[in-house]
């Protein structure tokens, strides 16, 4: 055998010198041979509700794609594999276009739908709309069709050094990676370029709108996940501006890093300076992730004490006694909702982490006692 595999290799070698010597005839060009037999799977998943998946085969086909046409826009979802996933936010009847392809520009199409149904009933945990001693001051239950500007404004861009954590994405303002219907809000997370950065994201304020001292803040979220993901529910003091940080203090209500997607923290920033002082606290589900299901993230706060809950148990505490003496912690804060990708503490996707990611959330409530 080896002597045979000899002799063909001597012979290629001779046919390429014979070829190289024929001078500038054109050489014929292979013709591409597009997938057939294109077949694929539809799959819903029990939770979150509104994921589905698409399992692809095809022959010749070097990978496929799957542009899931939701409200918010398109979003193509590659795999080499064949099965991609995409989760819908809200109840509907959307278009998805699967590709089986050769190249980026020799493929074949063709066209399914998927119905998503009772997304707004998805499991989880939920809280009253009314505490005893308590009265409602402020509430969005996102049951209109659009963000409520009269509530809430957008941060947009990449921030200074990319808000000051080294932040990958680049934040949009309108419907490009926020949107609001069937009662819930929904940030998107995308890999795709946009003002000098490779992903795309959303993140929200209530400053100079909504803005509050003390209360019970109740949030209901169902989170995202995956290596470099990191979303947050968090609130700064209202004099931000006047004092900068951590002067103003901040109060992280929920921050989740994709990696570990069963583990929230909950945080106080202060200080003179930055780097701000800290002091935190994590708390752990038993089984499943945050992102399986809603749970109820809460702020109690009164003058001189700050509690975390969540899905009210309690796991953190802060008075003036465990921050040295500074505490600006008295005064009103506003609100401000976001998916960061990448930065210092979460680090930066990888081969593993899937776009796109939501955070979905269902209500923000503040109650006040009487």
């Amino acid at each position: 055998m080896r002597r045979i595999l000899n002799m063909a290799m001597l012979m290629l070698v001779s046919l390429g010198l014979s070829l190289g010597m024929m001078g500038c005839e054109e050489k014929p060009v292979d013709p591409v041979v597009l997938p057939d037999n294109f077949t694929w799977t539809l799959d819903y998943a029990a939770a979150p509700k509104g994921k589905v998946t698409f399992t692809m085969k095809a022959n010749h086909a070097n990978y496929f794609s799957a542009t899931f046409k939701d409200k918010s826009g398109d979003v193509t979802v590659e795999s080499p594999t064949g099965v991609v996933s995409y989760t819908f936010a809200a109840d509907g009847t959307y278009e998805v276009i699967l590709k089986a392809h050769a190249s980026a520009a020799q493929y074949i199409s063709a066209l399914d739908t998927v119905k998503i149904e009772a997304t707004t009933l998805a499991d989880g945990y939920s809280t009253p709309t009314a505490y005893a001693g308590y009265n409602l001051a402020w509430a969005d239950e996102f049951s209109g069709d659009a963000l409520d500007l009269s509530s809430w404004g957008y941060d947009v861009g990449n921030g200074s050094g990319g808000w000051g954590n080294n932040e990958s994405q680049y934040y949009t303002s309108g419907t490009a990676n926020c949107v609001v219907g069937n009662g819930k809000l929904t940030i998107t997370a995308k890999k795709e370029s946009q003002g000098g950065f490779n992903y795309t994201s959303a993140r929200i304020l209530t400053k100079g709108k909504r803005e509050f001292q003390y209360g019970r803040i109740d949030i209901r979220a169902r989170l995202p996940k995956g290596q470099g993901i990191w979303p947050a529910l968090w609130m700064l003091g209202s004099n931000f501006s006047s004092v900068g940080w951590p002067n103003c203090g901040e109060l992280d209500i929920m921050e989740l890093i994709g990696n570990q997607p069963n583990r929230v923290h909950g945080t106080a920033h202060f200080g003179n300076q930055p780097p701000s002082t800290q002091r935190t606290a994590s708390y752990g589900l038993s089984t499943g992730n945050f992102s399986d299901a809603y749970h109820v993230f809460t702020l109690k706060w009164e003058n001189n004490l700050v509690e975390w809950y969540v899905d009210d148990v309690k796991f953190h505490t802060l008075t003036p006694a465990n921050t040295g003496g500074i505490y600006p912690f008295n005064q009103k804060f506003f609100f401000i909702f976001n998916i960061a990708v990448g930065g210092n503490w979460p680090g930066y996707p990888d081969g593993t982490t899937v776009f796109p990611q939501q955070m979905d959330v269902d209500y923000v409530r503040v109650f006040q006692k009487n």
